[in-house]
Parts: structure tokens; C-alpha cells; sequence
């Protein structure tokens, strides 16, 4: 553990995305912030380099551009790394359940070989078996299981679209390390909650059927059930209820699984002191995460790009760029829009995301103190 108070502010680099020149662009932003971070030294010639992503659910398209994910790529080639794009099968059912589906939709969306300059790699494997048990100093967890092939890379660089999460109130880089490299059984570590239906709001249109990747929801009588011993706590059912029938007990449930999501996040990076680093992108801040089949209108305007070798206080900074803007009009915020309004609580009331500072903090992922370097 660490005592936050002792900690210096983070250094988190912001660029904007004003450009009215070739050297201003988006790939040259991404540069610039790569050098003024320092990155080039998490990368060691020959190092086998993981860059962590996410593609993006089969119907979402307001994921990373995979142009973006090739200037990383050429920036780690060019200090002798050996890079590779890569994510971790899904818990919930859906288009990235398995390696097969999961690189056929990340094809899909312009992450293959001819984009991207490097190999597409799904970290946990074919079935999610590919697994390290990482040790850590947790609250929760002695060991955590994160994806064999995040774990043994000689470094890593997540690069994290920040937007909206039903559960975790918002996902960036923290919650990119703690779910997104984690494979399957890691991730239901993680959730450890099990869902009801509350039966008159229930419509019966059978959408938490169709996506449950147990059984565990099904119909009685027209209206939905949950069978608990099935139930994974994937929370699929929840994101695609058109009427919110679906529940947890959120003042008992929600703040230990975003320590358990932050005590994997500290897993994912274990082993690798001086060898990783973070880009966070501000633009299409969505509602929902990418996990969902769709992209809803973004929230906010975008913002710009940033970059950190401290996860937490990269989420911190990027957090306090969304709350400084008004909403954009037409979006699902419909209370909080103005500056300085928490935007993710106003969205999902029940979320606890001022976990992931206070516990980054506690089991030493990062500080949540951070001073703001403008890149030109």
C-alpha cells in the first residue's frame, strides 16, 4: 500500500485537436505527446510491446480509430520494439466472446495487419485459458488472473477511449488495465454481482434472454428471471433492458467491485515498473461503453488527447475536462449538463467512480494529483 499524500502530482500531457497544419494533425498530436511523456523509454529494443485496446463491439463505431492505433505502433517500431495490438475475450456473449469472433470483428473495424503495421493478438487466447496469476497487495484479491500474453510482454501501452459505463460510471485507462486485461474468470472476479428483475417493469421483449451468456435469465410466466446460481454478473442484461427491469443492490454492490476492478488494474500492470504508459483519447464521449452494440450521441463536445505514465491520474484529468464542458444538445444527459456538473453521475446515479482515485491511490495504481502539461 502507499500514502497518497506523499506522492508528487503526476505529470498528464493534453493536446487539443486544433489543427490548421500538416504538423498539427492527429497523428502528429499523438507523436508529440508520445516524446513529451517520455514514453520512449518504457520501450527497450526487442522488447515484444503490447499495445492494449479495444476494438469495439460489432455495431459500435465510435471506438479508437485504428489509424490512430498505428501511429503507436510505428512510434514503438522506431525504438526497436516488437509491437502488438491486443485485447481480452469478453465475459458477456456477444462478438468478441472468443478469439475466432473477436479478431473477425476487429477486422471489421479496420484492425488488421494492413491498417494497424503489427499483429492483432487476442491476450487470453482461443477460449480465455491463456492466463498468469499475477500477486498483489489487494484488499480483495491475493492474485489476480490477467491474459498470459499482456502479462508476459516486456511493456505495455493502453491506449483507452474515455466515455460513459453503466457500472463503472465512466472507462478509461484504469478500468482499460483492470477489466480489459483480464481474461474471462478474471473478469467475473471482478463483477461478483448478481442481477434481479423487478417484474413490473419487465415488458417481456426477452433482450436479457437473448444476450445472457449463462442461461441464467429467462422467461416466467412473460416476464423475465434471474436464476442466481447461473448468473456471472456479466451485467449485459442491464445495458440492454429497454425498460431498466434489471437491479442490484447498488449502495452495497457498487464501490467493492470498483476496488476489485482497481486491484486488477494493479495486476495488470505488476511486473513492468517503468514500462507503461497511457493514452486516454476525449473525443465521441459516449454514453455507454464499446462493449455495447451501438454509439449513442456523444455527451460532450471532444476535447483532445492525453497521455500519462500514471493511470489514475490520466482518468482524474480527463474526468475533470468532461465535467468542465456544457452537454451537447440532444444527448441522453438530460440533468447535469451545465459546466462543472458531473456528467457520469447524472447519467447513472447509482456509479461510484471516485473509487478509482481513492483506491489507485490506497494500493499504489497512482495518484489522483495531477498537474495538467499543455503540448503544442
Amino acid at each position: 500500500m502507499s500514502n497518497d499524500a506523499t506522492r508528487e502530482p503526476a505529470k498528464v500531457y493534453f493536446a487539443d485537436l486544433r489543427a490548421r497544419a500538416a504538423n498539427k494533425n492527429r497523428t502528429a498530436k499523438i507523436k508529440k505527446l508520445f516524446e513529451a511523456a517520455g514514453f520512449a523509454a518504457t520501450v527497450a529494443r526487442g522488447d515484444l510491446t503490447a499495445i492494449k485496446v479495444h476494438f469495439g463491439e460489432r455495431g459500435c463505431d465510435t471506438h479508437i480509430s485504428p489509424s490512430h492505433v498505428r501511429a503507436v505502433v510505428e512510434l514503438v517500431k522506431a525504438r526497436g520494439g516488437r509491437p502488438f495490438v491486443t485485447d481480452t475475450n469478453t465475459l458477456y456473449s456477444g462478438s468478441r466472446h472468443n478469439a475466432v469472433d473477436h479478431i473477425a470483428t476487429a477486422v471489421e473495424h479496420g484492425f488488421d495487419y494492413a491498417v494497424l503495421g503489427a499483429p492483432v493478438i487476442i491476450a487470453d487466447g482461443l477460449d480465455s485459458s491463456n492466463v498468469i496469476e499475477v500477486p498483489i497487495p489487494g484488499k480483495h484479491f491475493e492474485k489476480v488472473k490477467v491474459a498470459g500474453d499482456i502479462a508476459r510482454a516486456g511493456s505495455l501501452i493502453v491506449l483507452s477511449h474515455f466515455k460513459g459505463h453503466e457500472l463503472a460510471g465512466f472507462g478509461g485507462a484504469v478500468k482499460n488495465l483492470g477489466m480489459g486485461c483480464a481474461t474471462r474468470a478474471g473478469k467475473q472476479d471482478q463483477h461478483s454481482v448478481r442481477f434481479v428483475v423487478e417484474p413490473k417493469k419487465c415488458i417481456g421483449c426477452r433482450e436479457c434472454v437473448r444476450v445472457c451468456p449463462t442461461g441464467a435469465a429467462a422467461m416466467d410466466d412473460k416476464k423475465a428471471a434471474i436464476d442466481k446460481a447461473l448468473c456471472v454478473g456479466c451485467g449485459e442484461c442491464l445495458t440492454v433492458c429497454p425498460k431498466k427491469a434489471m437491479r442490484i443492490d447498488w449502495h452495497t454492490e457498487i464501490v467493492p467491485f470498483m476496488e476489485r476492478l482497481v486491484e486488477y488494474a494493479l495486476g495488470a500492470v505488476s511486473g513492468k515498473p517503468g514500462k507503461t504508459a497511457f493514452f486516454n483519447f476525449l473525443t465521441n464521449v459516449t454514453p455507454d461503453c464499446d462493449c455495447v452494440p451501438w454509439s449513442d450521441a456523444p455527451i460532450v463536445p471532444d476535447i483532445g488527447f492525453l497521455a500519462s505514465t500514471d493511470p489514475v491520474a490520466l482518468d482524474r484529468a480527463c474526468l475533470d475536462l468532461v465535467n468542465a464542458q456544457a452537454a451537447c444538445p440532444d444527448c441522453k444527459l438530460e440533468h447535469g449538463p451545465d459546466p462543472g456538473e458531473d456528467k457520469f453521475a447524472a447519467l447513472w446515479k447509482w456509479t461510484r467512480g471516485d473509487v478509482t482515485f481513492a483506491h489507485g491511490a490506497a494500493v499504489g495504481l497512482g495518484t489522483p494529483q495531477y498537474e495538467l502539461v499543455k503540448v503544442e
